[in-house]
């Protein structure tokens, strides 16, 4: 009898020990998705490789919360089968888990209140341009936005590509640089050849040195093809091997040949525009400001690479980071790798390199999104660049900060994905509208810029 007693207390001082390793190592697990969750909610880092490391943590768990939840649940149910909550610590570490999904669900919810803050970005930037105030007809309505369980639980692994880039339309070639002067035909099955279809050029970021066409903007590229619109995503020379202006030029030669021969599939050379994120969206918008400028189109300087609308995410606008809202060492990365000068000797390179030093009043429609979590690209040079725009600017300026959002929010089906996909359709589609003859013509506001207020031409 002795003996009994003896063995079970052995069994259950076993037990206990397993429990509480299981619960040590439960709470540890805890707290790592605890920290990651907060790191989602409020960036860790802003600056050097720590803040690059707080972006993809925060990235995809601030676009991809259930999937962290269930990730985190899973971990959980794990160690709780082997015994974990028989712990002290095992149920300090559930607590602590049951505060990390709530805190996911809020950035769900969060995320899902995009819609209103797009919206409005656009009904106030396009408001004072009505040539009548009392119609509302110039301004494309709001759509209905699905965001579905499927959808979002597909995430990054939908295929978009497959479904929109034909047979032979992938893979083209724009330039003699061979694989990074390549892009895909983005269009539906049903278009017709003669559809004379708006076009959008998507260019890619990865900070100047990465990336590919396939990587981004495919969501608002698939929601484009399903409203008649042929979209086309390009790859361009990347540092270190290219040196700026390589990247520019690259871009502008894809739009020259848009211009040229998109017709032939069903696209309307007459209305281009063009969107990026990242470093993209410093190319798109210095596209954009920078029409047939000679410097950036050697060999093709007579090619019209004028745009009518423009649309970067999280851009970059400054190389030179002249009024402290960027990151110095970004500053640093593209004196080292980019340009391959340095700025105190060179800063007329820079300055040339900055969509900072090409606003001007001919301006076309722009809509700037950046998110208020941007680890990589602080939303204040987002800020300071609309502001300068605004300011002399004769055309649509919109702006819309989304709370609580990454660097790189847009690249896969994510709530803030889908409703940022239709704000710039919304956009886009109005832009159309403003050019337009007819009673819906947009008017010049009376605040816009005169001759004289033109903004000063980039140093020669």
């Amino acid at each position: 009898m002795v003996a009994g007693a003896a063995q079970q207390t052995e069994a259950m001082s076993r037990r206990s020990s397993k429990n509480s390793r299981a619960g040590a190592a439960l709470l540890a697990a805890s707290a790592v998705g605890a920290v990651n969750t907060w790191n989602a909610r409020k960036p860790l880092s802003r600056s050097g490789w720590s803040g690059v490391a707080a972006f993809f943590a925060g990235w995809l768990t601030s676009e991809l919360p259930w999937h962290a939840v269930g990730a985190q649940a899973i971990g959980t149910a794990g160690f709780a089968r082997k015994g974990a909550l028989g712990s002290r610590a095992g149920r300090a570490a559930l607590g602590l888990s049951a505060a990390s999904w709530v805190t996911l669900v809020t950035l769900d919810r969060q995320a899902r209140k995009a819609g209103p803050i797009l919206d409005t970005a656009i009904e106030d930037a396009f408001a004072p341009f009505r040539a009548d105030p009392a119609t509302t007809d110039m301004i494309a309505a709001a759509e209905p936005v699905e965001i579905t369980r499927k959808r979002i639980a597909m995430g990054p692994f939908t295929q978009y590509r497959r479904r929109y880039v034909r047979r032979g339309d992938g893979n083209l070639s724009y330039g003699d640089a061979g694989r990074r002067n390549r892009f895909d035909i983005w269009r539906s099955a049903d278009l017709r050849a003669d559809a004379n279809a708006p076009v959008l050029l998507q260019v890619h970021g990865g900070a100047w040195v990465v990336g590919n066409k396939q990587q981004q903007a495919t969501p608002l590229m698939a929601h484009l093809c399903d409203r008649g619109w042929v979209c086309v995503s390009i790859n361009y020379r990347l540092s270190p091997r290219a040196t700026w202006p390589d990247h520019i030029v690259d871009v502008k030669r894809a739009i020259a040949w848009i211009k040229a021969n998109i017709a032939d599939y069903g696209g309307d050379p007459d209305f281009v525009a063009i969107t990026g994120g990242s470093a993209g969206g410093h190319l798109s918008s210095l596209a954009a400001l920078s029409p047939n400028e000679p410097r950036f189109q050697p060999g093709f300087e007579s090619a019209d690479t004028s745009l009518v609308a423009a649309v970067p995410f999280y851009g970059a606008y400054d190389f030179t980071n002249r009024d402290r809202t960027g990151r110095q060492d970004m500053v640093e990365f593209v004196a080292e790798r980019v340009v391959k000068l340095p700025l105190d000797k060179h800063r007329d390179v820079f300055d040339l390199a900055s969509p900072m030093s090409w606003v001007n009043a001919d301006a076309p429609p722009m809509f700037m999104v950046h998110g208020t979590n941007d680890s990589l690209i602080p939303v204040e040079q987002g800020r300071s660049f609309v502001a300068m725009l605004r300011a002399v600017s004769r055309n649509p300026v919109a702006y819309a900060e989304l709370p609580g959002t990454q660097h790189a929010f847009e690249v896969f089906d994510s709530p803030r994905t889908l409703l940022s996909a239709a704000a710039v359709t919304r956009f886009l589609e109005t832009v159309r509208r403003m050019r337009r003859p007819g009673p819906s013509q947009a008017a010049e506001p009376a605040s816009a810029a005169t001759e004289s207020d033109r903004a000063p031409a980039p140093t020669r």
